[in-house]
């Protein structure tokens, strides 16, 4: 259930008139978000999804293999794989980034995730509220928080993302979980630039905790507050950067 949501959030259809633009963009957020780490979706379920025709995808997927993102092998275990991982942090990584993206456009962007994975997690606890949270919707978020904080610095981003993201795609709306993908790609590549430290995995994973809990005990107010929390401490980190 949460790997097909999670592709749906990404991989919606794309409008005909910038077809292949936005299948590029749709293809490079679910590379980046780590929603396909290993390999995209066979040819004709991916065209399906997109509502593109299967020329438009060819040429999408031919122009992310020449820019590095994807290797296609022929043959009957082939496909395009993933060739994409985001390059280790290195100092000043992450203040040439900031500073790039400039005090105004971070603050939005980072007041725009705030808003959207607060409101997310207020719905889901609402549904919890009202007895609509089903017993399978509840182990897949448990799940995502157990290999979230269960993962090594290698694998924490793209399993971190996994777990923001399943909050919002539980909801049952296509549209919170598309724009909790939209928000979260808009600082990934300020996340992959701060090293990942065995204690601020440790840290985030009491913050997860407390997510999920409020949550499940059905407290809307808790889990915004609890979510808020979270995402505040990245984004003073991020405008210490500015100051």
């Amino acid at each position: 259930m949460d790997e097909s949501a999670r592709l749906s959030a990404v991989l919606r259809p794309v409008r005909a008139g910038n077809a292949f633009e936005e299948t590029v963009e749709r293809l490079l957020q679910a590379i980046k978000l780590g929603v396909v780490a290993e390999k995209l979706p066979p040819e004709r379920e991916l065209a399906v999804r997109l509502g593109i025709s299967r020329v438009t995808l060819r040429e999408a997927i031919r122009a992310l293999q020449e820019a590095g993102y994807l290797e296609v092998r022929r043959g009957r275990y082939g496909g395009a794989f993933v060739t994409y991982a985001p390059p280790p942090p290195r100092s000043g990584d992450l203040r040439r980034a900031v500073a790039d993206m400039g005090t105004g456009e971070l603050a939005d962007a980072l007041t725009f995730r705030l808003a959207v994975e607060c409101g997310a997690a207020q719905v889901l606890a609402a549904a919890a509220q009202a007895g609509e949270l089903t017993g399978e919707r509840r182990e897949t978020l448990r799940r995502r928080l157990a290999e979230a904080n269960s993962a090594g610095p290698d694998d924490y981003r793209r399993l971190d993302t996994a777990f923001h993201l399943s909050i919002a795609e539980l909801t049952g709306s296509s549209l919170l979980a598309a724009t909790c993908a939209d928000a979260r790609l808009r600082v990934t590549d300020l996340l992959n630039a701060i090293p990942v430290l065995q204690r601020n995995i440790e840290h985030a994973a009491v913050q997860h905790e407390a997510i999920v809990t409020a949550i499940l005990a059905g407290d809307p107010d808790a889990a915004r507050h609890a979510v808020a929390e979270h995402l505040e401490g990245t984004a003073a980190l991020l405008r210490g950067f500015l100051a």
